[in-house]
């Protein structure tokens, strides 16, 4: 199964860097060669070049929600995000909507399409350190994101 992992963020923003970070970690971890690493800093309508073509998709971002625990790691498709929930960073259209936007317009989009959100602290801060909680969830991910993609292989 041809499978993107794709980490979201700004790694100069303290915890809006946990999905870059989560594949950085993957990278030095992972052979699998129907499995894609990328990192990119863009969202949006900017994500639909990344997404076409694959089978699945995990994207990796932080996200904050109402009363969420900093360092929690929560696995959501698109249809369980919560309009409470939401990716970290400004992009323009959001990561929910340009997934929607390539559905509806017919793209080869990934039929399986996973979130996981790491609850963030801080992204306004201007550091290239995360939190102590967000800095403890990233191996976490990583670590759930390689038995998910070994186990599929």
């Amino acid at each position: 199964m041809k499978t993107i992992v794709l980490g979201l963020g700004n790694p100069y923003l303290c915890d809006d860097s946990a999905g870059l970070k989560v594949v950085k970690q993957l990278e030095k971890r992972l052979s699998n060669p129907d499995v894609s690493l990328n990192e990119t800093s863009l969202a949006g309508i900017n994500l639909l070049d990344y997404l076409v073509g694959y089978d699945k998709a995990i994207i990796v971002d932080a996200i904050t929600s109402p009363n969420g625990k900093p360092g929690s790691i929560y696995r959501l498709t698109p249809e369980q995000f919560d309009t409470t929930c939401h990716t970290t960073s400004s992009h323009d259209i959001g990561v929910i909507a340009a997934i929607e936007l390539g559905r509806r317009l017919q793209l080869s989009m990934p039929k399986t399409i996973e979130i996981i959100g790491i609850e963030a602290l801080d992204v306004s801060t201007l550091t290239e350190e995360c939190s102590p909680e967000v800095e403890a969830a990233i191996p976490i991910a990583s670590d759930m994101i390689l038995e998910e993609v070994n186990l599929s292989a």
